[in-house]
């Protein structure tokens, strides 16, 4: 339970919406919640609050965590890869589905290619070991994790606001454009994955003042692997 104290890292974030095209720069296109909290696999008490022998609040956080979090990624990924992916993904995808009901797990499940639907991905920066898992299972590039990387090795651990500074990491480095898509990843107690889909309109200047501002210049770093 002291585990947590040494994770997270204090991070807020506050995003304005508008229901005004004029002055709104992204579009809210899909949002898709899955909650896991009623399965078998102990996913409500993976992340949970309660009290030690002593007598101390603090979060328990089971062994189990990665496995709950990679079912709920799983679960969350199937209802919103209906909503965002080409008609050619979606057709592999339900072949693939179709074989693994027939002939068994000798079939491997066909992941999506999400960079047909995606320019831009921010991932829960919750760890390394959370983007690794996450860039493995997705099939993603070093540069498509670049924002969440970079985001964690900045401001550490801050929970699922780190989406909203890999947004900025994007826009600080001028890739944004208009029109692009950008698909935001996050996760939470309970157990919960959420999935949020914006569609740019209007990306912001490079000299915006933002978490950035003083140190894009130094970024990306490399991050040299942990020895195991």
């Amino acid at each position: 339970m002291l585990l947590p104290n040494c994770l997270f890292r204090v991070g807020g974030v506050a995003a304005l919406l508008s229901t005004s095209p004029m002055n709104a720069r992204f579009r809210l296109k899909h949002v898709v919640r899955t909650f896991t909290g009623a399965n078998d696999d102990g996913a409500y008490r993976c992340v949970f609050q309660e009290e030690d022998d002593q007598g101390n609040v603090g979060i328990n956080l089971s062994k189990n965590l990665m496995v709950v979090a990679g079912s709920s990624l799983q679960a969350n990924i199937t209802e919103i890869g209906p909503l965002v992916l080409p008609a050619s993904e979606q057709l592999l995808f339900v072949l693939s589905f179709i074989a693994r009901k027939v002939l068994g797990a000798r079939i491997k499940p066909y992941i999506p290619d999400f960079s047909t639907a995606f320019e831009h991905m921010c991932i829960h920066a919750g760890g390394r070991a959370v983007i690794d898992q996450l860039q493995k299972k997705l099939r993603l590039t070093d540069q498509q994790v670049e924002a969440s990387r970079m985001t964690l090795h900045r401001f550490g651990n801050t929970s699922s606001s780190s989406l909203w500074y890999e947004l900025a990491y994007v826009e600080a480095k001028g890739r944004m454009r208009k029109g692009d898509r950008v698909w935001m990843i996050g996760f939470g107690s309970g157990f919960k994955c959420n999935s949020v889909v914006w569609e740019c309109i209007q990306p912001a200047a490079r000299d915006t003042d933002g978490p950035w501002t003083t140190s894009i210049h130094r970024y990306p770093v490399d991050i040299p692997d942990v020895l195991k």
